[in-house]
Parts: C-alpha cells; structure tokens; sequence
C-alpha cells in the first residue's frame, strides 16, 4: 500500500510528515531507499544502538544536486553525482527540482545542475520554475556560488541541451563561478557522464573539505535488514514476457492503438499510479538484413558494442539505433565511406534537419550504400535507448503485470511503409510469450492525492493510459475522491479507448464525470479543451473545492491549449486577469495540485 492510501485515522504520521516523506523516498535511489527500510527496522526492535550522526559544523553549506528530468534520465545521474560525493566523505542535498524553493538559491554556495530538455530547447515540466526563476528579476546575484552543469538531450532536435545552456548563462551572469566545464550529453549519455561527475566531484572537494571538520564521527549500522529490492533497472532490464497484444482501435481508425500486457512475475518490480515503463526493443530482422545485404557487410563479422562483442547483424537487431535518425551518425557515416555528399550536407545544419527529419537511419544506408566494416558501421551508430510509456495499470489491481497503451508510429514514405522502433516491435513483432527488456521509471511528480480529494484527468489518445491506472488505483482503494476524467479521440466509433471500462466506472459511480471529445464526429472539430471551457464553471468549482488537475499527452500543442482553456475559465468565472489566473496555476503547481506527464 502506498502512503496517500493509508487511511489517515491509522496512519501515525501527520498530513504533512507523509508528504514530506513520499518527497524523501522519490529522490533516493533503491540502495539508499534499502538502507533505510533495514536502518528503521533495526532501531525499531532495538538492533541499532547509539548512532552518531555527523553533522556539518556552523557555517558549513552542502554540495546542492539539483536535478530537473522528464523521463527520469536526469535524475539517475544526479543520484550517480550524489553517491559518488558522499563515498569521498561529503555533505551532499539531492533535490529534485520541482521541490525545490528558488529563494533558496540566496544560501547556496555549492551547487550541481543535471538537468535534460526536450520539446523546441523547453525544460523539463519539474525545472520550469526554477528556469523562470532564473530570468526573472528576482533572481539573486550569486557572486562566490560554485556551480557546474550537466545537460542530457538528443541531438535530433535541433536546441539540443538548450535548457543546460540557458542554466549555465545565467548562473554566470548572477555571478557565480563555472568550476568545471559543462558536458551537453547525446542519448547515450551512460557512456560519458561517470567521467563528467568524476571531473565535477573532483572540482568541488577541495572547497567542500575546507569547510570545517562535522562535529560527530560518520553514520554507522549494526545488524539492519533491508527490505527486499528489485535488482532490475535501466542498466539491468527484466526479460519480461508478453502476455497479450490487442488492438483497440477500429479497422477503419486512422489510429493504431494496442493494449499491451507484459508479466512482470519474478521480478520484484513496483510501480505506482502515474509511473512509466521502459521498454528495450528489437529492430526488424528484414530491415537489418536488407541493409547487410546492400552495404556488402558479413552477417557474422564480429563487433565490439561496449564491453560485449558479438555478430554484427546480432548487435544491428538488438543494440544499435536504426530508426530514429541523428545528425552525428550522418557525419560519422560520412567519414566512415567517404561520402563527399553527406559530408557537404552535415555541414549545413538546417539542410541536415529537413534530411533526416523524413528518414530513418535505414532509409539513409538505403540512400548511400557504400563498402564499410562491419565494426565502422558499428562505431557510427548510438546504442538503442530505451522507450518510456505511461502505465496503464494499478499493480493493486494487476499485481504481477503492467499495462501499457501504445500508438503505433506508422507512415508511408519513399514508396515504402514504415514503423517506429518500439512501437512497431511492440505492435508487430512480438506475440504472446515473447520476451522483451523493461524496468520501472518512478515519477513522483505525477501523483494521486489522498483517498478523499477530487481530481480532473484530460488525457486524450494514448494520454488515457495513467488516467486508466488512477482509476483502477481509486478502484482497489475504495477511494470515496471524485473523478473527472476528459477524453478525446477523431471518432467514436473506432477510437474510444478502454470504452467499456470506462462506463463501466461511471455506472459503479466510481468515475463522476466522463466528458468526451471526438473531434471528427461532427462539422465543427471538437477537441478537450473546448469541452473544458464547454464546462468551465463546473471546472472552477471543482478547483475551489481542492480539486487536483492532471494533463497526459501531446506537449506541442495539446498540453498548451489545455493550458490557455483553463486561463480562459479562471477568467469567465473566477474574475482573474492574465496574470492572476496565471498566478493561480503556478499555485496550484508549486502544490502539487497541477501535474503534466507530457511528451
């Protein structure tokens, strides 16, 4: 049972000691959340003694990591950055910073920022506020801060770690010194960033210990027992397998939606309510075979990917980036072959992007064949990075499964069909008791509120799918909390998701309000957000009453329209302004009562 499902009346902690105790757990890693579980239940039978804790003298300011992720990635480097800081004996505050108070900033004097972008160079949703903060007048001069930053992107976009530069240019223009070079990481940024926090670590020791000595000898345990801890993660996925693949979408749908059921017995992995799952894929073994064929490469050449070597078609199947295209693989590609005219072409960057924009990686080896080693094709390619979906499933309810809405990536171009990487693998080419790689990515960030309070869910599409985990985690937990979920989709007929259910939830009285939006079914396009305006007083009230208010799906457009509808009701009926009804979502925000789990 998690903490905002515990019934108050035999919860011991208070309202505020437990969400300050959900805030701890979701910064810390499965070893530090491990030790603690053993480190209570010792001292709660009497298994730990006097424990010393060491405590930094007067005056003496902590290493700040702060971390600002989307998908998570951020977040495991920082946790990286803060355990290697305190192996060397050092005073470190990892915080993520969507918890974090930007006022603080004015008491800093040591601080790391491992932040990611996505979107056109946007911040991550968790770093909005402190980036804001930052350009605002309010910031504070900053002069003898020590600071150094780490950003994570994909350079596919074209404002590749545009939020890490922006962290950076400010912090120096607030005065504070940059005391180590930043790093601006690819995808694969697992095979750099140890030796970037090594090099930062390094930088910020010296300061650190010339602070005065704690006044206590360091933390030590007798005799703790730690709680069981999946031993899966990203660098160590759970071979889990397929249970089921529906489609459910119509035939005539322009959509290709499926329910996917993947086992997760064995495995010890937890998830809760707004969390994602992370899925390794394979590519297509006919595409991998055709491009072997055209670039003369010996199937059974072996090559080194990493640490593991192994047959060049097995590493193009299983390891290697072939769809998402990438500027660096045109230019390392280029100078593997020689290739004067992809060469030229690197060298023009808008050129590049409209290139690769409309092409996978297979459709550029299908441009230019051209005689290469196998261990050269190899070298020019990233390493497939994992695919993160919204679960659509409350483990309370499914125990040792977890489910997933997939919108399969399918178009048509260069006279051929194409699939997404995971989608399509996730659509196509697995079946019932296949396998694939997975593991769990927390987001403390997207969250239910206690059993009791109200909460309004817009998750059109495939944003339906922790929408669908919310209600099923109510469900279990025989939440009395009203629930108001808005859906939207082209047509009704082919594209109402999980439709059964959901009416099955309205009649249990388990799902107060449905309001739906087919944007086809009628002349006039009808999308979420005019349904929200549609019912605007409704929404307000609902607000005023405690309401929580949370947003999955398209961040380009949707989430923004969503945004601008509820502007506009704060405005019709509650008398604000631009800038108060402004004011009063980045309220709402800073309480955890407006959440976004965009992509």
């Amino acid at each position: 049972m998690m903490m905002n499902q515990i019934p108050q009346e035999i919860n011991p902690l208070s309202v505020e000691q437990s969400q300050q105790f959900a805030q701890l757990m979701g910064t810390l890693s499965p070893v530090q959340q491990a030790w603690i579980s053993g480190y209570l239940a010792a001292t709660a039978n009497g298994a730990v003694g006097a424990m010393p804790v060491a405590a930094p003298a007067v005056g003496a300011a902590p290493l700040t990591v702060l971390f600002g992720s989307q998908t998570g990635n951020a977040k495991h480097v920082a946790q990286d950055l803060a355990e290697n800081a305190k192996a060397r004996g050092l005073d470190v505050k990892l915080v993520d910073m969507a918890d974090y108070k930007p006022n603080q900033l004015k008491t800093e004097k040591f601080i790391v920022v491992v932040v990611s972008t996505y979107g056109e160079g946007e911040p991550p949703e968790p770093a909005e506020k402190l980036h804001s903060f930052l350009t605002s007048k309010k910031a504070p001069k900053l002069d003898g801060v020590k600071v150094a930053v780490l950003g994570l992107g994909d350079s596919s976009y074209e404002f590749f770690c545009q939020t890490a530069i922006d962290f950076e240019d400010r912090f120096a223009r607030l005065g504070a010194e940059l005391v180590h070079a930043h790093a601006l990481l690819d995808v694969d940024y697992d095979d750099h960033a140890p030796g970037w926090i090594v090099g930062a670590v390094d930088a910020f020791e010296p300061a650190l210990k010339e602070q005065a000595e704690p006044a206590s000898a360091p933390v030590t345990f007798d005799n703790a027992v730690a709680a069981p801890v999946s031993q899966y993660n990203k660098k160590n996925p759970f071979q889990a397998e397929i249970s089921a693949v529906q489609k459910i979408t119509g035939r005539d749908s322009t959509k290709d939606v499926r329910h996917v059921e993947i086992s997760l017995d064995g495995s010890d992995l937890t998830y809760q309510a707004g969390d994602a799952l992370g899925v390794y894929f394979h590519n297509d073994p006919a595409e991998v075979d055709e491009v072997i064929s055209l670039l003369g490469v010996d199937p059974d050449a072996e090559v080194t990917i990493g640490d593991v070597i192994k047959p060049v078609r097995d590493a193009l199947i299983e390891d290697l980036e072939l769809t998402q295209s990438y500027p660096a693989f045109v230019e390392k590609y280029a100078a593997a072959t020689g290739n004067a005219q992809l060469a030229d072409l690197a060298t023009d960057k808008t050129a590049l992007r409209a290139y690769i924009e409309e092409r996978q990686i297979f459709d550029i080896l299908r441009d230019h064949p051209a005689g290469v080693t196998a261990q050269h094709l190899a070298d020019c390619l990233r390493k497939i990075q994992p695919r993160r979906y919204s679960i659509a499933s409350s483990q309370q309810e499914v125990e040792d499964e977890v489910h997933l809405t997939v919108g399969v990536v399918s178009f048509e171009t260069f006279d051929r069909p194409h699939l997404g990487g995971c989608s399509g693998f996730l659509s196509y080419r697995v079946q019932e008791g296949s396998t694939v790689r997975v593991f769990v990515e927390h987001n403390n960030n997207f969250r239910l509120p206690d059993a009791d309070t109200p909460v309004i869910m817009v998750g059109p599409g495939t944003g339906i799918a922790p929408f669908r985990s919310f209600l099923q985690d109510r469900d279990a937990a025989g939440a009395g909390g009203k629930n108001w979920l808005f859906f939207g989709n082209p047509h009704f007929t082919q594209d109402f998701l999980y439709q059964v259910e959901l009416q099955s939830y309205l009649k249990s009285g388990l799902l107060t309000r449905l309001s739906v939006a087919f944007s086809r079914n009628q002349n006039r396009k009808v999308y979420v957000q005019d349904r929200l305006i549609e019912h605007g007083a409704d929404v307000f009230a609902w607000l005023q009453e405690g309401a929580h208010f949370y947003i999955c799906g398209d961040a380009t457009r949707m989430a923004k329209d969503v945004h601008r509808a509820l502007v506009a009701i704060l405005k019709t009926h509650g008398d604000h302004s631009d800038d108060s009804a402004e004011a009063y979502l980045q309220d709402l925000r800073d309480s955890k009562r407006y959440q976004r789990d965009v992509y």
